[in-house]
């Protein structure tokens, strides 16, 4: 609760009558400060000023003295009588709501065994290699259950005996002094770590940890059709939780190399087929490459640049479906340069016979202007 804001009537603020009973207060008080704790509402940056604006009201309800002087004198007749509520000696929202509730106060225990981290790996494809199914070995460092000690953290054939320090309950109390007087939180053991368990011997290999550090290799199924920035999540491949607790999980991302013969587009794919300018007239048969080979492709008479020929199924898997998109072959007329003697007179023939019926097409100028940015742009 800020200290530079007139503090709101501690009624109003748990939502109790004025006549509310020390229980109705009591269950109103844990209802809204578990709406408030940081596991439900991690979201909210306000969350902590306001578990301490709804601890400060509770505070003062619940204390008989205190209430009877506030609904005489408000927040004046309590200042006036010393009362001032400091709740930093906590540090977090965790550690107050623990001194109201104790540990975990009925949500995930702050001594429970930690599950384990998930890792990211990178593989690489060729477009080729993508349009078709795939098993990579990727292999990784992670965290893996000891292998001499099974985890257990003791050294095979000692025991696992009852904590000392906190008598097999995993946790302690502290206590703290504040202007409201005593309040006992529960902290996790910081001998046993929250397991309530110690190995007589520890394990010689990890130590005790039950964990140890190691080099895996696991064989990855990549799916055809595969994109570019596409991630493949293995269940329980990453790091192991502590005291077998339930292992993370293995993302691997997929990069799908460039191909400089294509570009994609979903499943379909794209090329250029350079043709000269005497193809594109009489038209005839030509070769285009695909992700299996190169292909016939039949050119009719008088193709324009930017046109497009499509081959079906000659493009990209669709992604655990089987059909492949289209290959769409861009037709490029490539004017021919550096002509000879002989073939400048050739061109000169015909560019002398070149009538307006040759020229004449049924496209209009608007779609002519579209087809060559569109040849541009590609």
């Amino acid at each position: 609760m800020s200290t530079t804001s007139t503090p709101r009537d501690p009624y109003e603020v748990l939502g109790v009558r004025r006549d509310a009973s020390e229980q109705e207060i009591k269950k109103a008080f844990r209802k809204l400060a578990r709406q408030l704790h940081p596991d439900v509402n991690a979201q909210d940056p306000n969350a902590e000023e306001k578990f301490k604006e709804a601890a400060e009201a509770y505070e003062i309800l619940s204390d008989a003295e205190r209430r009877a002087t506030y609904d005489r004198y408000g927040h004046d007749g309590l200042r006036s009588g010393g009362y001032a509520p400091n709740f930093d000696a906590f540090g977090s929202i965790s550690d107050l709501f623990d001194a109201f509730f104790g540990a975990g106060g009925g949500f995930r225990s702050r001594g429970a065994p930690a599950s384990g981290g998930d890792i990211a790996v990178t593989i690489e494809l060729d477009l080729a290699q993508a349009a078709h199914d795939n098993t990579v070995q990727v292999s990784y460092e992670a965290i893996e259950v000891c292998e001499h000690c099974h985890g257990n953290g003791a050294e095979p054939g000692t025991p696992i005996e009852a904590c000392s320090r906190c008598r097999g309950e995993g946790h302690l109390q502290a206590v703290s002094r504040t202007p409201f007087g005593q309040m006992v939180r529960t902290v996790v053991c910081d001998a046993c770590h929250g397991s309530g368990r110690l190995a007589r011997q520890p394990c010689r290999q990890c130590s005790g940890k039950g964990l140890r550090s190691g080099r895996r290799t696991v064989s990855v199924e990549v799916p055809a059709g595969i994109s570019d920035g596409q991630r493949i999540r293995i269940a329980g491949k990453g790091h192991a939780g502590e005291r077998r607790s339930a292992a993370g999980d293995l993302y691997v991302l997929v990069k799908v190399r460039p191909d400089e013969r294509f570009l994609r587009e979903g499943d379909d794919l794209l090329t250029v087929l350079s043709i000269p300018a005497s193809l594109a007239a009489l038209g005839g048969e030509g070769e285009v490459s695909t992700l299996d080979g190169t292909v016939p492709v039949t050119i009719h008479p008088g193709v324009q640049p930017g046109e497009i020929i499509t081959l079906k199924g000659q493009g990209m898997p669709q992604l655990r479906r089987g059909r492949r998109g289209d290959l769409k072959v861009v037709i490029d007329v490539v004017i021919p340069r550096r002509l000879s003697e002989t073939q400048r007179q050739l061109f000169a023939q015909l560019q002398g016979s070149i009538t307006e019926e040759n020229l004449r097409s049924e496209e209009s100028m608007l779609a002519k202007l579209r087809r060559v940015f569109r040849h541009h742009s590609t």
